[in-house]
């Protein structure tokens, strides 16, 4: 794992490459970010705001969309991937909100989790960026980047959540998850990373010998 030291200046150097850390995902409410974060698996954000640009038009709350049938909804957001499946979820997680929650998406890990469609990374993207809370989202980006760079061991997505947050400042996690998801979208790719490019290969564990 990479010392503290080490964390620090990879942190910093993410900071002065990335400085308006942001999700790409278009919303208007908790809501709609809940909604396109469950929209995304398997799809890109691009293709997701193509996507919730129109429905949340058409519906733009719980109310809306829990009346629709399923075959309603995947004709909405057939474009983006795992359609049937994801018409279900969000069908039933829009019922479970508008009943339970008076229409209001819960704003902890706990009861966000118990909805259809939402895993711990939903979830915590939700938490981080809708309500502002601190949270540790983990994609395929946070997790490959975090690993080459030796900040986690890359085992599963829940141990590199809990070893992210026990080696970097909680009053950072909700803008270093962005900085690992910018880095690995723009350098850090999953099959050709761009080494020679990279700010961090003088500290990269694994970049050394691609420069």
């Amino acid at each position: 794992m990479t010392y503290k030291n080490e964390i620090i200046k990879i942190l910093e150097i993410l900071k002065t490459l990335y400085p308006e850390p942001e999700t790409a995902l278009e919303f208007r409410s908790p809501y709609q970010l809940l909604i396109a974060t469950i929209l995304s698996a398997q799809t890109t954000d691009k293709q997701v705001n193509k996507v919730t640009n129109q429905l949340f038009d058409k519906y733009p709350t719980p109310q809306n969309i829990a009346k629709l049938t399923p075959v309603q909804l995947e004709e909405e957001i057939k474009n983006c991937g795992l359609h049937r499946n994801k018409s279900k979820n969000i069908i039933e997680a829009s019922k479970i909100i508008t009943r339970d929650y008076n229409g209001k998406v819960p704003d902890s890990l706990e009861k966000l989790i118990k909805l259809p469609g939402v895993g711990r990374k939903t979830a915590n993207v939700v938490l981080a960026n809708a309500f502002e809370k601190p949270a540790f989202p983990v994609d395929t980006h946070v997790q490959r980047v975090s690993k080459r760079l030796g900040i986690s061991s890359g085992r599963n997505v829940f141990t590199t959540e809990g070893e992210l947050c026990k080696v970097i400042p909680r009053d950072l996690w909700n803008k270093a998850h962005h900085w690992l998801i910018y880095h690995g979208r723009n350098i850090c790719k999953a099959r050709s990373p761009l080494c020679s490019k990279c700010s961090l290969s003088s500290i990269c564990k694994t970049g050394k010998g691609n420069n």
